[in-house]
């Protein structure tokens, strides 16, 4: 299907008329053709944001909330045509992008409440006579950046709390979900968003250096934020920081899952499980090491590994659990951490990988020791591998040792130890006797190390996408030294 852009309210071709196209990831056809932009394509963009930046900042909040609730009710109406559009351009399941939906109206929702909370305070002054404010406002145009393998909850993440902020917001589309990210600024559009406070561009890949320098280099962007890979993010926050531009980065993750020797097995591999398996394994926050305690270890692979083995995978079409990859270079990458683990001496005990093709049952590796590369790379595929640790303080040792720490679980019955644990490990998240993989509109939701800084969601989101600006009401007639 041929898309457009949408630039200031507006279809928008290229200037330059290029296009790529994406193609679907098991069947290989074309999916989608969209217009490559250029740096020409980006200041069309951000400079219809920042005219528009006055009339959205100047807004009533509950104007805004009106508009931003109608797009919640939209996009829950347009649930089948997302995922249908979702699972042709990146091959994931219909559960999956169902969910994706529903936090993403959840999102826009929150969003909507936080129209009337950018509180400000009177602050106690040491001058006589004088009324002293901290306000909060908008910051002006944003550019959101947001990946493929949640596609509609990172992009509406990426531009939700910004509008209802009252910012304007240019939607960096992924180059592996153009359709999809398109989409989602239709849906905006339809909800009555004026022309140009949304625009959403598309662009290759070859042309993705030429497209992010030309938007954090715009005079006119004030702040960024970008979800996808560490490698990527340090790029990003280069660039900006030459330029001067706060951003707001979540990155890359290789979850630990910490089993302690009092933990309900049961529910360990259940929530092992998901964390590792859900969307083929493509999350932020997916369990890809299982840290267990070597006195339980025995028993966990057990009955993780047969829980593993039960586990459906083919076409994303059909009702099952693990889907298709985004491309066969996941799988490759997958097969490279695998056999460098094996070399070295872990065993496979569950799953295998693929000659050919894009679909990949779900893969456990035990006996993973540091120094093999699926110990410490993020894998972000359908394999975890498994750590066995002395006792709890190793197992605290082994999952601090790896440059991430977006999120974790401790799994365990004595709760003073779990939560001791919890707060030893270096992570922006933590979940004890829940999975790795979890996500909620209003929480506070980012990570530390090279899984980046700032936060998403909730009240946290409005420190992110405003201005806290003093102002005072002085006496005129005040004193002066001189």
């Amino acid at each position: 299907m041929d898309i457009d852009m949408l630039i200031n309210g507006s279809a928008a071709q290229a200037e330059q008329g290029g296009q790529f196209v994406r193609k679907n990831p098991i069947s290989a056809e074309i999916v989608t053709r969209a217009p490559a932009a250029r740096r020409a394509d980006v200041n069309r963009a951000v400079d219809s944001a920042a005219a528009a930046f006055p009339g959205w900042a100047k807004m009533g909040p509950n104007q805004r909330r009106t508009i931003l609730l109608k797009a919640a009710d939209l996009f829950d109406e347009a649930a089948p045509e997302f995922i249908e559009t979702a699972m042709n351009e990146t091959g994931a399941t219909k559960t999956w992008l169902g969910f994706n939906v529903m936090l993403a109206s959840r999102m826009i929702r929150e969003a909507a409440s936080l129209t009337t909370q950018l509180n400000g305070e009177v602050i106690p002054s040491d001058k006589p006579g004088t009324l002293a404010m901290s306000v909060r406002r908008p910051v002006g145009v944003l550019v959101g950046m947001a990946p493929w393998n949640a596609p509609i909850i990172l992009a509406v993440r990426a531009v939700a709390t910004p509008l209802a902020c009252g910012n304007t917001v240019i939607l960096k589309a992924s180059e592996r979900c153009p359709h999809t990210h398109r989409l989602i600024g239709e849906v905006f559009k339809r909800a009555g968003l004026p022309d140009g406070v949304l625009s959403v561009i598309t662009h290759s890949a070859e042309d993705a250096p030429e497209v992010v320098s030309a938007l954090i280099e715009h005079p006119s962007v004030k702040r960024i934020n970008f979800t996808g890979s560490t490698r990527v993010g340090k790029i990003i926050a280069e660039q900006a920081g030459k330029n001067l531009k706060p951003v707001l980065l979540e990155l890359g993750g290789k979850a630990p899952f910490v089993v302690l020797d009092d933990a309900d097995i049961d529910a360990a591999v259940e929530g092992a499980a998901f964390g590792a398996f859900m969307n083929q394994g493509q999350i932020c926050m997916s369990t890809e090491r299982i840290i267990v305690d070597e006195k339980v270890a025995d028993q966990f692979i057990q009955k993780f590994a047969a829980k593993a083995k039960g586990l459906s995978f083919g076409n994303s079409a059909d009702n099952v659990v693990l889907g298709s990859v985004v491309d066969r270079e996941i799988i490759d990458r997958v097969k490279m951490l695998i056999d460098d683990a094996t070399n070295k001496g872990a065993e496979i005990v569950a799953g295998n990988v693929p000659d050919e093709g894009t679909i990949m049952p779900a893969t456990i590796v035990d006996r993973v020791e540091p120094g093999m590369a699926l110990f410490g790379d993020e894998s972000f595929g359908p394999v975890v591998g498994v750590v066995r640790a002395r006792d709890t303080d190793h197992a605290i040792e082994l999952a601090n040792d790896n440059e991430y720490g977006l999120s974790a679980s401790v799994y365990g019955s004595d709760i003073n130890r779990s939560i001791r644990v919890a707060e030893a490990i270096e992570s922006g998240i933590c979940h004890i006797n829940g999975p790795t993989v979890g996500d909620e509109a209003q929480m506070p939701f980012g990570g530390v190390k090279g899984s980046g800084y700032g936060k998403f969601g909730g009240r946290a989101g409005i420190e992110q996408f405003t201005e806290l600006r003093w102002i005072t009401i002085e006496d005129p007639h005040q004193h002066y030294p001189f």
